[in-house]
């Protein structure tokens, strides 16, 4: 009989903390091949201007809601705008950090899952600037709308001749909203508190500033949502367990069946 003293053994197939140098290096690999993959597909204007025409057009004909009203109830006032800018310039990339670093230290098992999730999204979403490059609506004068940023402030971007730094010709898909909607649904998988549903606000208010500040059209966000619900599809989480909620010490393992259902 083992004395309280005694540290608990392990659960056999329980899944550690991956070790922390990797992990750091895997993300800091993530985050280099967003950027500089963008990159590679610049210097297809004329390409991604007839390709916001189509977009444009095929969204009317899809009788989805204008970006056009959504920017007008941000014009409303100097400071909602400017708001939106910030969010859209300051929220996605430290928000996705600060999930993964949470998962890291709280759920291990859910981080690797979601880690994997992002990866796979992010892979996928360079593949279309390649073949699909596409100018957001505030360059597009047909849709009448402006670039708040520019306007407003504050923005993230310069003109498109002399941004070495991103690729504004690769709207489509939007991982401002792909991410939002992951790490939404990653911390509404690892959590079981009431209110964890309310994570879903930060995709929401994350869809309305890239569709109000001209950066994205709606499909962009639908595209998004395909691929990441392909990528959810195809890498389940892990069982949740009392651990996952914070309580008891028991192990999250791999043998234990995937909730798929609640990543849905």
């Amino acid at each position: 009989m083992r004395s309280q003293s005694e540290p608990a053994e392990a659960e056999p197939g329980a899944i550690a903390r991956p070790p922390l140098v990797r992990e750091l290096l895997l993300v800091a690999g993530l985050f280099l091949v967003y950027k500089f993959g963008r990159q590679l597909a610049t210097g297809h204007t004329a390409e991604a201007m007839h390709n916001a025409h189509r977009i444009w057009d095929l969204e009317r004909t899809l009788h989805l809601p204008s970006e056009v009203s959504v920017q007008s109830a941000l014009l409303h006032g100097d400071t909602l705008v400017h708001l939106a800018n910030t969010y859209y310039a300051t929220v996605h990339f430290p928000a996705t950090l600060a999930f993964l670093v949470w998962l890291y230290l709280r759920r291990p098992a859910h981080y690797v899952w979601a880690r994997r999730v992002l990866a796979v999204v992010t892979a996928a979403a360079l593949v279309l600037p390649f073949t699909f490059p596409l100018a957001p609506p505030r360059m597009l004068a047909a849709t009448g709308l402006i670039d708040t940023a520019h306007v407003y402030g504050p923005s993230v971007y310069g003109p498109p001749s002399s941004d070495h730094l991103s690729n504004q010709f690769a709207a489509m898909p939007s991982l401002h909203f792909g991410w939002a909607l992951m790490v939404a649904i990653g911390l509404i998988v690892a959590t079981r508190a009431r209110w964890r549903w309310l994570w879903l606000l930060h995709p929401a208010i994350t869809l309305l500033v890239i569709v109000g500040t001209a950066n994205h059209y709606w499909l962009d966000a639908i595209i998004a949502t395909a691929m990441l619900g392909t990528a959810l599809a195809l890498i389940h989480p892990p069982h949740r367990t009392t651990t996952t909620a914070g309580r008891g010490t028991r192990g999250l393992t791999v043998e234990e069946p995937a909730l798929v259902g609640a990543a849905r």
